[in-house]
């Protein structure tokens, strides 16, 4: 199982939930040192559950594509297969649309949605042939709602829910399941950069993140789920 973005945040709860219920995770992050501190935590007990699963750390930059191509084939050799990719590594840049930079918004554009691309694409390589796989989407709220000083966040994450529900059609009689996650204020350093306005206190936690796709991991093999927006008790329901 790989998890991108594994480091920090949304990615670190995503990857010590599954490896505390028995998932051999991937732990995926341009940062060496911070995969390999969630690595070691899990290896360590830290994360809930069984604690019957193991973590390796494998540092990759979602920009680069002979990074990502090396990645896939280093799973390759030292687990021969692939089960399941959650691609949540993000990026945000944010600013008004008359004073946002060109490069700012190629480097989102290359992690939020090429870099998630390029992984769904090495996962339905190895996924088809085998007939099986699960892949989740991390999005988010601007994947269907826009907000000021976020376009370039938003474009990317409404380019991951093309992509999840293209693929989902394409990956079905292959007997793949894709879905989508899309949560709203997440207690992450990427909210606290883009609304430093919000009350964190009021925020979901990545823990809760972790907790749907724990959900669509433990779906038995008649059932698929398109996709779970997740948003604070308190919030508005559209």
């Amino acid at each position: 199982m790989i998890v991108t973005g594994a480091g920090r945040g949304i990615g670190r709860a995503v990857a010590e939930a599954v490896a505390g219920h028995g998932a051999n995770v991937v732990l995926v992050a341009r940062s060496v040192e911070q995969i390999e501190r969630v690595a070691a935590g899990i290896a360590g007990g830290t994360a809930a559950g069984t604690g019957t699963g193991s973590a390796t750390a494998m540092a990759a930059d979602l920009s680069d594509e002979a990074s990502l191509l090396e990645l896939f084939e280093r799973v390759d050799r030292q687990f021969g297969r692939l089960d399941v990719l959650v691609n949540n590594a993000g990026l945000g840049r944010f600013g008004p649309v008359a004073e946002f930079a060109t490069e700012a918004l190629d480097e989102v554009m290359a992690v939020n949605f090429r870099g998630t691309f390029i992984c769904c694409r090495e996962a339905m390589k190895r996924m088809v042939p085998a007939r099986r796989g699960t892949i989740i989407n991390i999005a988010s709220v601007v994947g269907f709602k826009g907000y000021p000083n976020q376009a370039a966040y938003t474009a990317s994450k409404h380019a991951v829910m093309g992509l999840t529900r293209s693929l989902a059609v394409e990956a079905r009689e292959h007997r793949i399941r894709i879905s989508a996650v899309l949560p709203g204020g997440v207690d992450t350093q990427m909210v606290e950069q883009a609304r430093p306005d919000l009350d964190r206190a009021g925020l979901l936690a990545p823990s809760d993140v972790a907790e749907a796709v724990l959900y669509l991991l433990s779906l038995s093999d008649r059932a698929a789920v398109d996709q779970i927006y997740i948003r604070r008790r308190d919030s508005s329901p559209f």
